[in-house]
């Protein structure tokens, strides 16, 4: 319940931003808004997350859309979209919503995702302004099961450095205290990669690690 409070707070809250309405598209809810400068310019943007759409059913996910805002005069202007770089609002796994949350940091934007039952993911998306768009500069990401085994990727897209680090883990039976047995650390390099938000998982994007032959998933293709 007090969940649901919260919720219902932060989107009513979210409605009028330095005392403008925050667009809402028909047949749109809000998740989140944030402001920040993304471009520069000295002026914040506003970028909000939505859902599309009511539920139905119970386990029905319904798409989302980023979308980004210019102040013009007194109005918030659509600047750029995006169907693609937000999950469903069921595909957090067990029909979990994987909405992390977004914020912006020195002109950049970064939005996290997570889900998962006993395996869990997670990952975290950091777009900056160049080129007339919003691109992908560095992804991070960590998936596995506790006791079991666990990997984390830090993707600088800037530099192409990827950093991949894998513990295998085991348990106690009595406290389940996590005790780490192998580990396997690689780096490689992988440049040119161009994600923009816009077509954030038009194609599928994996990468194999040289030495320990890891699978890393930078995009799922969006169906």
């Amino acid at each position: 319940m007090l969940k649901v409070i919260q919720l219902l707070i932060l989107i009513s809250c979210s409605y009028v931003v330095f005392g403008q309405t925050v667009p809402v598209p028909e047949n749109y809810t809000i998740i989140e808004s944030v402001l920040g400068d993304l471009d520069k310019d000295n002026i914040k943007e506003l970028v909000v997350a939505y859902t599309i759409g009511k539920e139905t059913t119970e386990y029905e996910s319904l798409s989302r859309e980023l979308i980004i805002y210019k102040m013009k005069d007194t109005e918030w202007i659509l600047w750029k979209r995006s169907t693609q770089a937000l999950y469903g609002s069921r595909d957090g796994g067990m029909t979990s919503d994987p909405y992390g949350g977004m914020e912006i940091k020195n002109s950049v934007l970064e939005v996290s995702q997570n889900g998962g039952s006993s395996w869990k993911w997670g990952h975290t998306d950091k777009y900056r302004y160049q080129d007339d768009d919003f691109y992908l500069i560095g992804y991070t990401s960590n998936y596995g099961k506790i006791c079991e085994e666990w990997t984390s990727v830090d993707f600088n897209l800037s530099t192409g450095k990827i950093i991949v680090e894998k513990e295998y883990q085991t348990c106690n039976d009595t406290n389940e205290e996590e005790t780490i047995y192998k580990t396997e650390n690689e780096a490689m390099y992988k440049k040119g990669l161009k994600i923009m938000l816009e077509k954030r998982n038009e194609q599928e994007i994996k990468l194999i690690t040289p030495k320990y032959k890891h699978e890393i998933y930078i995009a799922v293709k969006d169906d």
